[in-house]
């Protein structure tokens, strides 16, 4: 049985993943999915979030192997976490047997008006330096998320301040995360395993050319979501579940 483990970005948790999950395992109904929080999100909100990617892969894996989940394992990578899984790869690739990157973007790849566009600079430091909680998932969500209508919309954005409300994730720890993520440079070297990079045409927040950089320089395919947002599970999930059964079934006919 493959154990999927499933990466949330900056200042998320494991409950922001919403239906996409059980899409997932549907699509893949011989997998085990684990979704853990990094420390400083989510049930973990107390600790302090690692000031580097590398840290949190150690937490990440100690998190697992206290839990007797054990390698190898299957990572599903968005933004940030896609930072994670790429420096697991190259660190423990006997861990791993493949990755999917979503809406990912690190150095040298990527400058870093495309890795954050720079027309959310002014809205970004705004919110950190004196944005409510409400304000922040109002934000979030209108950068990351394309879809639904404003009564859906308000809806979540409610539910996403319940999940602050449970385990507020500290300014100081959304600040070391977004420190940790812009220091972060990627390995000289693609993965040495099988990698799929999926990207967003319609992402507000990370310029989905990141993505494609990304691809040319790794000579890997990618695939493109036409009209999706940053958070391609949310906007689109089960054709995400879908492009990556499609995949791990070539794969294994291959």
């Amino acid at each position: 049985m493959e154990r999927w483990i499933l990466l949330r970005g900056l200042v998320r948790e494991q409950r922001h993943w919403g239906s996409f999950p059980a899409l997932l395992a549907a699509a893949l109904p011989d997998a085990r999915l684990y979704t853990p929080d990094l420390p400083g999100n989510g049930s973990r909100y107390r600790e302090t979030s690692p000031a580097s990617v590398r840290q949190m892969v150690e937490a990440c894996r100690l998190q697992l192997q206290q839990a007797g989940v054990a390698p190898p394992y299957s990572l599903l990578a968005l933004s940030l976490g896609g930072m994670v899984a790429l420096t697991w790869a190259d660190l423990y690739p006997q861990e791993l047997r493949r990755c999917v990157l979503v809406n990912t973007s690190m150095r040298p790849y990527s400058p870093f008006y495309q890795r954050l566009r720079w027309q959310n600079y002014g809205a970004i430091a705004r919110q950190l330096l004196a944005g409510g909680r409400q304000a922040q998932e109002q934000l979030i969500l209108r950068l990351t998320s394309r879809s639904g209508d404003a009564t859906a919309r308000a809806a979540l954005v409610q539910q996403w301040l319940g999940y602050q409300q449970q385990y507020p994730v500290s300014r100081r720890n959304a600040l070391r995360q977004l420190w940790a993520a812009a220091r972060f440079r990627a390995p000289a070297q693609r993965p040495a395993l099988p990698v799929l990079l999926i990207a967003s045409a319609g992402d507000q927040l990370v310029n989905h050319r990141c993505t494609l950089e990304l691809a040319r320089a790794w000579q890997t395919p990618a695939l493109l979501h036409p009209t999706a947002g940053h958070d391609l599970p949310l906007d689109a999930g089960a054709w995400l579940a879908q492009q990556i059964a499609d995949w791990v079934s070539a794969s294994k006919a291959a």
